[in-house]
């Protein structure tokens, strides 16, 4: 148990420093490397990429309220935006666990690594949506919160690849864009972790120390050590060239996806 805590703990660190680097909740490194880790644990196929998914959700939720915190104090957070957001995002996150259950494991790694394909292109390319012609509407910020916390709980993350470049679009200002993000994080968070408790509860094929689909020793590493490193990444963000930092996740995520993509083709 103490090598597998530790396996985590040094996960963790590297989640914490990618957050702080690229500004994003971690997930798209977390879910690939558990779902690695959880195959080398000899966890049954049938439940391991739920599992990393739950897992990942979990750890946002500690990590994205220092976020939030930090973004409120500042006065970045636009709590008009976010009230509507989050409402869609609740419900959509509900449905998403639901989906994603549905689904065997060998398909939800081959949609993980589609998404994780397309963040690749996009970061690489810094592809970024134009700003539209007009402000969202509420109706339009539920509707687009229940598709953010839809796909967000799929693929374990905490949205924020999807919810800025959406927020950008609706003219509002990148700083502003990033901390509406990181509230939206929350939401999608808790309630994708505890729907997976819920529904992993009593699951046959979970190994010990299991919460529903949450693996506690992950959970309990990743989020000791990426609360401590996060700062490190958000300084180094300043001293290295971002774009070369941006291709390089970017070759991370295609590797990932053809690992996911190919190898449950075949």
């Amino acid at each position: 148990m103490l090598t597998t805590l530790l396996l985590y703990v040094v996960l963790g660190a590297f989640a914490g420093v990618v957050a702080g680097l690229f500004g994003i909740g971690g997930g798209l490194l977390i879910v690939p490397v558990l779902v690695i880790s959880f195959e080398l644990q000899g966890v049954s196929p049938e439940v391991l990429t739920h599992m990393a998914v739950a897992t990942s959700l979990a750890t946002i939720v500690v990590t994205s309220i220092s976020s939030v915190r930090a973004h409120h104090k500042h006065g970045a957070v636009r709590w008009e935006l976010f009230k509507p957001l989050a409402l869609g995002i609740l419900l959509g996150a509900l449905l998403g666990v639901n989906t994603a259950v549905q689904l065997p494991g060998e398909v939800l790694q081959i949609a993980l690594g589609v998404f994780a394909l397309m963040v690749a292109i996009q970061m690489a390319l810094s592809l970024k949506p134009g700003a539209g012609d007009q402000v969202a509407s509420n109706v339009e910020l539920g509707v687009a919160g229940g598709f953010i916390g839809w796909a967000s709980s799929i693929f374990g993350i905490g949205g924020g690849t999807l919810s800025v470049p959406y927020l950008s679009w609706r003219r509002v200002v990148m700083q502003q864009a990033v901390a509406t993000s990181a509230a939206c994080g929350l939401p999608i968070a808790v309630m994708g972790a505890l729907t997976n408790i819920w529904i992993g509860w009593g699951e046959s094929d979970l190994p010990q120390w299991s919460l529903g689909y949450v693996y506690l020793p992950a959970f309990a590493g990743i989020v000791l050590a990426s609360s401590l490193t996060a700062p490190i990444g958000a300084r180094l963000a300043h001293r290295l060239s971002q774009p070369m930092l941006k291709k390089v996740f970017a070759v991370f995520l295609v590797v990932v996806a053809g690992r996911f993509i190919f190898s449950n083709l075949g």
